[in-house]
């Protein structure tokens, strides 16, 4: 545990990658192998279930350290980190045994099944015993993931100079629902074996926002342009006459879309397509909250899938005949997936294939976008057509040219303290609309300020505020801000009536008094 707190200690002291890379790589080098597979684990976001409320972790810590409740929140709030807040406020009392990670992380799965008595001894015990970071990685360890600058892949990288293993290769077996509680080192990063990986998906490619002036650079003869679909991303897999069904974030939903089951009759073993899941009924593409619909249930009837069904509309072909094919090109692995869809293709069969458009000129392009919201979509995709399927974000293959955002002008009416660097700023926002010569809810934003403007909004709210909630403040409403935001729908969990997707500070408006704000009338004609 000591090894693993100064590992997270001293990548926290550095903003350099190379030198997080070698901080990393040693730690895999040296770390007894149980360890090592834990750190993989909670480096990329896998922790053990939550054994203990937040809530309690707070009283347990403000009556070990004798202040009163309103006294440990103020500070909570002030620090912005719960695991943070209480490595600082509690002193380690007595040297203990050194657990290492992995013996700390069983023990506190063991725990969860225990009563609330033993669990709060427990923590108390190690609160005691660790030193301030021991303290803050375990508290980090019961509460959630850790901010340090390490992203999965980075992580990934040191570990491939550390054990010797291509990166891209690595990066494929740490990918799906593996835990180090049904796996060892050996298995997961070393020689995994084959039967273990039917249901592993590969690492999804991801596109950048398209660069100024990228028009002028480019021949427009070099791209595949294709509609830009506003759906959950997701990769189709079929092996051993098996399918499974990843999102983006690794998560396997399989079970949420029974209707996909039939494609194990139409698509050969070792086929694995990416693509993205959308809405679809009697020939129309749907909205994106109505997909969240069956995302969200634990169970999906037979109504809701006649409610709302789906597709998968094919982007590209990753696997084929079980051969990985991610390194031929993306005109090479088109052409196939074509072919593969044209044999496929019939009444029930729940694909679709992206349409891939050539154009002549990128004015042509532009008038393409144009179109996009009324195929809703919301954008291009601009893929150059001789690039591989790589892992993660790269700049220069694969660019997104989104449709310009819908807008609305709101005004500021309650404000949040950040979190990290900005933990003394109030810089998470709820903005409002009118109705009825009521300001209501519509939205929070949280992006899009520059730091001078946060800096001045920060000090409006304190000069401002006339309520408190908790962390919230309720703030006199006298500032608009114009609102950027990618889709509307309705909602009936909204008490505006809306829910908006990706919303977004574009602009604070000094030119414009509260009066000046639209209506929840404006928005809903979008709709």
């Amino acid at each position: 545990m000591r090894r693993f707190a100064s590992l997270i200690e001293h990548l926290d002291r550095t903003n350099k990658t190379n030198h997080k890379v070698e901080l990393l790589k040693n730690y895999f080098m040296k770390a007894p192998k149980k360890d090592a597979l834990w750190a993989i684990a909670l480096l990329s976001h896998r922790r053990p279930s939550r054994p203990v409320t937040t809530t309690l972790m707070r009283q347990w810590a403000a009556e070990l350290t004798e202040l009163p409740a309103w006294l440990f929140e103020e500070s909570y709030h002030i620090v912005g980190d719960l695991a943070e807040t209480i490595s600082l406020l509690v002193q380690q009392e007595t040297e203990g045994d050194n657990p290492t990670l992995s013996q700390c992380i069983e023990e506190i799965i063991e725990f969860k099944t225990k009563e609330e008595a033993e669990k709060k001894s427990y923590i108390i015990d190690r609160w005691k015993r660790f030193n301030n970071f021991e303290r803050f990685v375990f508290n980090k360890i019961l509460t959630g993931g850790f901010r340090i600058g390490v992203s999965q892949k980075l992580m990934t990288r040191a570990l491939s100079k550390a054990v010797e293993i291509n990166e891209n290769i690595l990066a494929h077996r740490l990918m799906g629902q593996w835990t180090p509680e049904t796996t060892s080192f050996e298995e997961l990063v070393l020689n995994p074996k084959p039967e273990d990986q039917i249901s592993q998906p590969y690492p999804f490619f991801l596109a950048y926002a398209l660069e100024n002036g990228f028009q002028e650079k480019e021949k427009v003869s070099d791209w595949h342009i294709e509609h830009k679909w506003d759906g959950m991303r997701a990769q189709l897999i079929i092996r051993k006459r098996k399918i499974f069904l990843w999102s983006r974030g690794e998560e396997l939903i399989t079970d949420k879309f029974p209707e996909l089951h039939c494609l194990t009759r139409y698509l050969p073993d070792g086929t694995v397509l990416d693509g993205e899941l959308l809405p679809y009924k009697e020939g129309e593409i749907g909205n994106f909250n109505a997909l969240q619909r069956r995302i969200g249930r634990k169970t999906v009837s037979e109504k809701l899938q006649n409610e709302v069904p789906i597709i998968i509309m094919l982007y590209d072909l990753l696997e084929w005949k079980g051969k990985d094919i991610r390194m031929k090109t993306l005109a090479e692995r088109q052409e196939l997936l074509a072919a593969l869809y044209k044999k496929i293709k019939r009444e029930g069969v729940p694909l679709l294939l992206s349409e891939v458009m050539y154009f002549s000129t990128w004015k042509k392009v532009a008038q393409e976008r144009e179109q996009s919201k009324n195929k809703q979509s919301e954008g291009l995709m601009l893929k150059k057509k001789n690039s591989p399927y790589q892992v993660g974000r790269k700049k220069g293959a694969w660019w997104k040219w989104k449709s310009d955002p819908k807008t609305i002008d709101a005004v500021l009416t309650y404000a949040m303290r950040g979190h990290g660097r900005r933990t003394n700023l109030y810089t998470d926002y709820t903005f409002a609309l009118w109705q009825d010569k009521k300001l209501i809810t519509f939205a929070k934003a949280y992006s899009g300020l520059t730091d001078a403007e946060i800096k001045k909004v920060d000090q409006f709210v304190k000069k401002n505020t006339t309520d408190r909630f908790g962390p919230v403040r309720q703030v006199k409403p006298e500032l608009v801000f114009e609102i950027a935001f990618e889709g509307i729908a309705s909602s009936k969990r909204h008490k505006s009536g809306v829910a908006v997707r990706f919303p977004r500070i574009l602009r604070w408006r000094h030119d414009k008094k509260i009066t000046d704000a639209n209506s929840l009338e404006d928005i809903k004609k979008m709709l």
